[in-house]
């Protein structure tokens, strides 16, 4: 389980529906009063930011008429975990063909928008 925290759009189909359901994971390990501690260590989580993630992603899904039925409750939860999210883009790159396309496409994108201004 882990939190990539990048911009959604930049996850393939695959790695969005992931991230997507670990959010709920991570929620029902806190509920159940499962220590995160490893995750936490190991920069995979950021508590805090569990249900704002998950928010995201379920925008992101919408965007791409993915249907999502999975409404995530608000918790108050504390302050811990950092993700590293620039490292997490490498990170991801290399291990997935299909989100290294999207990253550059919409880096690509990005770009070229901001040279043509």
């Amino acid at each position: 389980m882990r939190q990539w925290l990048i911009n959604p759009e930049f996850l393939c189909r695959k790695h969005l529906m992931g991230e997507h359901i670990e959010s709920h994971m991570f929620l029902g390990c806190i509920k159940k009063e499962i220590s995160l501690k490893g995750y936490i260590e190991k920069g995979l989580v950021e508590i805090h930011n569990i249900k704002k993630r998950h928010d995201e992603l379920a925008d992101e899904m919408k965007r791409r008429n993915y249907n999502h039925k999975t409404p995530m409750e608000n918790l108050d939860l504390p302050i811990i975990g950092f993700v590293n999210s620039e490292q997490n883009i490498s990170e991801l790159k290399k291990r997935c063909s299909d989100c290294r396309k999207r990253i550059e496409r919409i880096i690509d994108g990005y770009n070229n928008n901001i040279s043509s201004s």
